[in-house]
């Protein structure tokens, strides 16, 4: 995906966010215990002007100073409006931005998209879970494209970042492997198979069809949801060492 069909993403996935009913928003959310509607919307509302700040302070910024602490969402339905307006800032601040441009992030110097394509994902998964809590069993999926862009993105930034952060796997784990593979019709040639196998220190990601000890498949949205704990393995077609599988994936957990 380019960055401007992440910023379509932002924006119509940011709507549906925005669009929770009022009375809905004492759901409890399932993926984030101890949390209601209502906190997950003001949760990404954050998010939404933490990310505008980083853009704002650009490439030279410094985080202490530039961005300091994000201001709290207002109670009750009045998060609603304060989200929507969150959305919209955090768009008007990419739309100042060339994608390719150097800028300022919570992983180092980056680049603009970067945050084009974080932002995007970080909605579409909320999204998801906002409806999942308002309407159970209901929630629409993620769109396929964007989805598997979404896993790429937890594949290649979050788990190794993860990993690093928590001195790599486990010694009983290393070598272990899991393919995925999204079985929707459309994705582009070479999108939607990937290969993670766990080393010393983190773990390396092929972008290709391969065998694993395990290989989930499925509609990308449900593979994404599942790597980020949305779903159970039991909802995908697992072929091979399920609990290998398992045990990879719950190396990974990132609040």
């Amino acid at each position: 995906m380019d960055p401007q069909e992440h910023r379509a993403a932002i924006a119509a996935e940011g709507e549906r966010v925005a669009a929770v009913p009022p009375e809905a928003l004492g759901a409890p959310v399932a993926a984030c215990p101890g949390w209601d509607t209502e906190r997950l919307v003001g949760h990404v509302g954050r998010v939404h002007r933490w990310a505008t700040a980083f853009l704002a302070a650009g490439p030279e910024g410094d985080p202490g100073e530039q961005i300091g602490p994000v201001p709290h969402p207002p109670p009750g339905a009045a998060v609603l409006p304060w989200y929507r307006e969150s959305v919209a800032g955090l768009l008007a601040e990419l739309d100042r931005h060339d994608p390719a441009a150097e800028a300022l992030s919570f992983a180092g110097p980056t680049t603009v998209a970067f945050w084009f394509r974080r932002q995007a994902h970080e909605v579409s998964v909320h999204r998801w879970d906002a409806e999942e809590a308002t309407a159970p069993g209901r929630a629409a999926p993620v769109a396929p494209g964007l989805a598997a862009d979404g896993i790429d993105e937890w594949l290649g930034f979050f788990a190794p970042r993860f990993l690093a952060m928590v001195g790599g796997p486990p010694a009983a784990l290393v070598g272990a492997s899991v393919h995925l593979h999204c079985t929707d019709d459309g994705l582009p040639d070479g999108a939607g198979e990937w290969l993670l196998r766990l080393v010393p220190g983190g773990c390396e990601v092929t972008r290709a069809h391969a065998k694993g000890d395990a290989a989930l498949r499925g509609p990308a949205s449900d593979l994404l949801l599942a790597v980020w704990h949305r779903r159970s393995l039991d909802t995908l077609d697992v072929v091979g060492d399920a609990t290998r599988a398992r045990q990879v994936l719950d190396l990974v957990h990132v609040t």
